[in-house]
């Protein structure tokens, strides 16, 4: 099928803006002043622990709830005085399906197709069209009760798709998904911003924010304790360092004496040089190698994971495990 219908619209630069939004509950502030900017046609990932106010930036966005302060835009339209053009230009789907799984998933589909006010022979053409897309044409006439979990969450997407959303909130999409639905969802999610689409996501996943996000922040105690691409956030964190093993040990006597700040490990005849990873600091370690005469046989590089980040930004008291309420 043609993917023109998928991002169709003009778009701003921004798909998604926030400056200064707050939002309690009671005396307790769940953000308290929220900046973001999302390109359009990206994937943005906001990562928190429990409580770090992910689903309610996501509630405020979509227009579920009224932020107490600041400004946010949705597709060109203000989220307070514009509610309807920015639903009319988005799709939710989270990790609590809004499948009714007494019906087939083709009668799913018609039934949002009805929501959008499409015409009989448009809702059915594109109920097939997304059926198809989603690989669940052989499943269609079957009732979504039927289906696997994977299967539900790709029915999820493709009724969110009847409104030709231009952006799409995923909360905790992959949640409950065994690692080959996972992976396929990845693929749909990556289809999706090809085709124009910005996803906003949030995860319990941190290796999921790492494969699919152009750029993450990191939501700690209601403020972006950090934002950046994953490659950025890692070098916040120290721990990276490259490594250096040898097979000679006279050039492995050689290289610790003459490097600083160097952790050896003589059994292995390997030496840990503390690094950010830079380009221009890997340059100066191999050519003080060359101008030294020194051949190391292996050089590995290894930063800190999204993991460190997160344990490091928000005090490692909470691994993720859900969204935030």
């Amino acid at each position: 099928m043609s993917t023109s219908r998928w991002g169709d619209g003009p778009q701003s630069s921004a798909a998604v803006s926030t400056v200064g939004l707050r939002k309690s509950y009671g005396d307790k502030p769940v953000l308290d002043g929220i900046d973001l900017h999302i390109p359009a046609g990206s994937v943005f990932a906001l990562l928190g622990p429990n409580g770090a106010g992910k689903t309610t930036a996501v509630k405020i966005l979509s227009t579920l709830i009224s932020a107490d302060s600041g400004q946010a835009q949705v597709a060109g339209h203000d989220v307070a005085t514009s509610p309807d053009g920015v639903r009319a230009a988005i799709g939710v789907t989270g990790q609590f399906s809004a499948v009714d799984g007494l019906i087939t998933g083709e009668e799913n589909m018609l039934l949002m197709a009805d929501l959008h006010h499409l015409s009989k022979s448009e809702g059915r053409q594109v109920a097939a069209e997304l059926l198809e897309r989603f690989d669940l044409t052989e499943a269609a006439k079957k009732p979504a009760s039927t289906y696997s979990g994977g299967m539900k969450r790709r029915l999820d997407i493709a009724m969110t798709l009847v409104g030709n959303p231009r952006i799409i909130f995923l909360d905790e999409p992959t949640t409950g998904l065994d690692p080959r639905s996972r992976h396929n969802m990845w693929q749909i999610i990556r289809e999706l911003v090809s085709d124009g689409v910005t996803v906003f996501l949030t995860t319990q996943y941190l290796e999921e924010a790492d494969e699919l996000a152009d750029r993450i922040a990191v939501l700690n105690d209601g403020k972006i304790a950090a934002e950046g691409t994953a490659d950025e956030l890692k070098r916040l964190i120290p721990g990276g360092h490259v490594r250096l093993r040898f097979t000679d040990p006279a050039a492995y006597q050689r290289a610790a004496s003459a490097l600083r700040e160097v952790t050896r490990d003589d059994e292995a005849l390997a030496l840990q040089i503390p690094s950010d990873g830079s380009q221009r600091e890997l340059r100066s370690i191999l050519d003080w190698l060359d101008s030294a005469g020194i051949e190391a046989n292996e050089l590995t590089m290894h930063t800190p994971d999204l993991d460190d980040v997160f344990f490091a930004l928000t005090g490692g008291t909470d691994q993720p495990k859900e969204a935030a309420r």
